[in-house]
């Protein structure tokens, strides 16, 4: 694509990466990944300047790539598309970046736009290979996203905790009540928010669920974690699991204070005069205590970002719904600050 391009448009600045959608954008494709919607796509990126010049592109590319390319198909229809044609997605950085976030991050994001974003959207954006790149865009589109300003940063940390403070308590509460299925239930979804709070302390983008593990593997706790995680996700005592789930609690809360956050002494403690433990309300206290931004101070509700609160796999999926989302941030702030 490359000689084709620098032949018939050799003034065009683009950007060629493999971006958006596909386990290999994650470098986590296998032969079972191959099964659909496999062959050569790519991702070609211009700078606003050039939109004009987006869709010559496509036409260019629909009349002169061939069929394949070195064995593999370059014309093939997709899962939610049919139409047998080549998978190169031409697009501005802004526009693309867009499609995958439902907000464009060039024109600057507030704090509820930051928290509409899913980590797998953000990951279709940032993690793919770039091959080629002479845009002045996908750069800084990609530094934007590199990470939650620290104000927001701290928020979803604390809602985070708070996730574990809320039900650390009620594993055992369940089992001694004799609901031993719900103690495992509870067990393995705090399993879930502790792998989740890893990804957030080591900042690093979460990927949707087929991936998380694999990824998280990869974070620089996942090796002293692993154990007591496994044991807090099979363990048939409630009284192992709860005592696994604070062995990796406190994992996180030393990693939490060697970046220099503000972290209690103790992050797992007697939960009143019950037989059972909890994280303290200290510990997300303390960093929303650590918070400037007032809109994010003065939620009413702490829910954190749109994954801590949405686990419905057809809302996370529609970028296009993040203005929608947006608006319960800013609902939830008006609760706060009373009537005007």
């Amino acid at each position: 694509m490359g000689p084709l391009l620098a032949r018939e448009l050799p003034w065009l600045r683009y950007a060629a990466a493999r971006l958006g959608s596909g386990s290999d954008v994650l470098g986590l494709d296998d032969t079972m990944s191959r099964d659909h919607d496999w062959g050569c796509r790519l991702t070609l990126l211009v700078d606003e300047v050039d939109r004009p010049a987006v869709a010559a592109i496509g036409d260019l590319l629909a009349r002169e790539l061939p069929e394949r390319f070195r064995g593999y198909p370059v014309r093939f229809a997709m899962t939610w598309d049919e139409t047998v044609a080549h998978q190169v997605h031409v697009a501005t950085a802004g526009d693309f970046a867009a499609s995958r976030l439902g907000v464009n991050p060039l024109h600057g994001l507030s704090a509820w736009e930051w928290l509409t974003l899913t980590g797998q959207h953000v990951l279709e954006v940032v993690a793919g290979p770039v091959y080629a790149d002479t845009t002045a865009e996908l750069a800084a589109v990609r530094r934007e996203l590199a990470w939650y300003p620290p104000d927001v940063e701290l928020y979803v940390l604390a809602c985070g905790w708070g996730r574990l403070t809320q039900r650390m308590p009620l594993v055992g509460r369940t089992a001694q009540t004799g609901q031993p299925l719900q103690s495992r239930l509870l067990s393995a979804a705090l399993v879930g928010d502790l792998m989740s709070l890893a990804f957030l302390l080591h900042q690093q983008w979460q990927p949707y669920a087929k991936w998380r593990e694999a990824m998280f593997a990869r974070l620089p706790c996942a090796s002293e974690m692993a154990g007591p995680l496994q044991t807090a996700a099979t363990a048939s005592d409630w009284r192992d699991r709860e005592t696994a789930l604070a062995a990796a609690i406190e994992v996180l809360a030393e990693v939490q204070r060697r970046r220099g956050l503000p972290t209690p002494d103790m992050a797992v403690t007697p939960y009143w005069d019950r037989p059972y433990r909890t994280v303290p309300d200290a510990v997300p206290g303390l960093l929303r205590a650590a918070i400037s931004d007032p809109a994010l101070a003065g939620l009413a509700v702490v829910a954190g970002s749109v994954e801590q609160w949405v686990d419905n796999v057809e809302l996370l999926a529609r970028p296009a719904d993040s203005a929608a989302l947006a608006c319960a941030y800013r609902a939830w702030l008006g609760q706060a600050a009373g009537p005007r």
